[in-house]
């Protein structure tokens, strides 16, 4: 027996450039390690055809951009992880891997934790680009809008490590 899926996929073309910059954070039990995963909206269509091609990929990976919080350490299924591994971060989803090198601090919250706190947005940063610093001020301006909240994905993802 065969089965048809009705999922559409996206491709990398659509999305444009993918980034991902992790930063830790307090929270009132200790440092909390934050992953952010935005688009620049520098897709041949524009940045709304980045948007959506996010949006779908989310809804693909079961991950609805304004849904509620998700534990990934219940869902075995789901299609996206982390591996921390020689001080890299790497964040795998179907059709998508991103990976960054965290500072330190954040390396050391996701060793204490065993998770990450990962936001994957639709709302696309161009000014953020890759390889350019950018300021904290800005990243909690971008981060903690509404806009960009209200516009993501919002994961616990625990962080696997390589067998040595």
């Amino acid at each position: 027996m065969t089965s048809t899926s009705s999922e559409t996929r996206t491709s990398a073309v659509e999305l444009g450039t993918l980034v991902v910059l992790a930063w830790s954070g307090e929270a009132a039990d200790g440092d909390m390690p934050y992953l952010l995963a935005y688009p620049l909206g520098d897709a041949p269509s524009g940045p709304e055809a980045s948007s959506a091609a996010v949006a779908q990929m989310l809804k693909n990976s079961g991950l609805p951009a304004g849904g509620d919080l998700v534990d990934a350490a219940t869902r075995p299924s789901l299609p996206v992880s982390l591996l921390v591994d020689g001080g890299q971060a790497v964040v795998t989803m179907p059709g998508c891997n991103a990976q960054c090198t965290p500072p330190p601090e954040w390396l050391e919250a996701v060793g204490e934790r065993g998770y990450a706190y990962f936001i994957f947005t639709t709302r696309p940063w161009p000014e953020a680009e890759p390889g350019k610093p950018i300021e904290p001020e800005a990243l909690a301006e971008f981060a903690g809008s509404e806009e960009t909240l209200t516009s993501a994905a919002h994961v616990v993802l625990p962080a696997r490590r390589l067998r040595g």
